[in-house]
């Protein structure tokens, strides 16, 4: 039991791969076991980026619920929007590129959209936050630099806040956590207070 959360003795399950979502619930002290999902993102397939990261959250932590009889399935999605277009992981190194220039200069926002399932009800935590993030010009050069050396290629819009591309930054409104790829206030809040609605 991570300090003032209650989990009722269920095993905790993580249904991503990502490393940032891993490093930010070690900050917590949480005990959990990692099993990617077998998903495929759509960013179609909603009506609005919130909607989108929550369906995502939840179909990832469906996909694993059916390996476990008892447990809490964490799942989480990523998405940036900028000027009503919905940027996900890039394909290759040039459309990492494209993003980036689509991205300077201008405001920007993150959504990260999360859940928390019990697996042996079928009933969830979910929520998802938004956080606006301004980029400054940037030279194509150090563009070209940021994707040759860190190869951001499994990160929503191309970019990780947490390595070079913090240079990238001018301005951040709301959650930090939020842009590495997990809302950990909001989550941490939710489920103090709401997790026993699931059990």
């Amino acid at each position: 039991m991570t300090a003032q959360l209650n989990w009722y003795s269920m095993p905790i399950i993580l249904a991503s791969q990502s490393p940032r979502r891993k490093e930010i619930l070690d900050m917590i002290g949480l005990k959990y076991e990692v099993c990617p999902p077998h998903y495929i993102e759509n960013n179609s397939i909603g009506k609005s980026p919130t909607t989108i990261v929550i369906k995502h959250a939840l179909n990832k932590a469906g996909t694993v619920a059916p390996r476990y009889s008892k447990a809490w399935i964490i799942g989480a999605d990523t998405v940036v929007v900028c000027k009503n277009r919905i940027l996900g992981k890039p394909q290759n190194e040039n459309e990492a590129i494209q993003m980036l220039k689509f991205l300077s200069g201008v405001e920007h926002s993150v959504f990260t959209g999360y859940c928390v399932l019990n697996s042996a009800n079928g009933r969830y935590l979910k929520n998802a936050v938004r956080t606006r993030v301004r980029f400054k010009e940037i030279p194509l050069a150090e563009i070209q630099y940021y994707v040759e050396n860190y190869h951001p290629l499994d990160k929503a819009g191309a970019y990780a806040i947490q390595d070079f591309s913090a240079i990238f930054v001018e301005k951040i409104n709301g959650c930090f956590y939020n842009v590495v790829g997990f809302p950990l206030p909001a989550f941490y809040e939710q489920v103090k207070n709401e997790l026993s609605i699931c059990l």
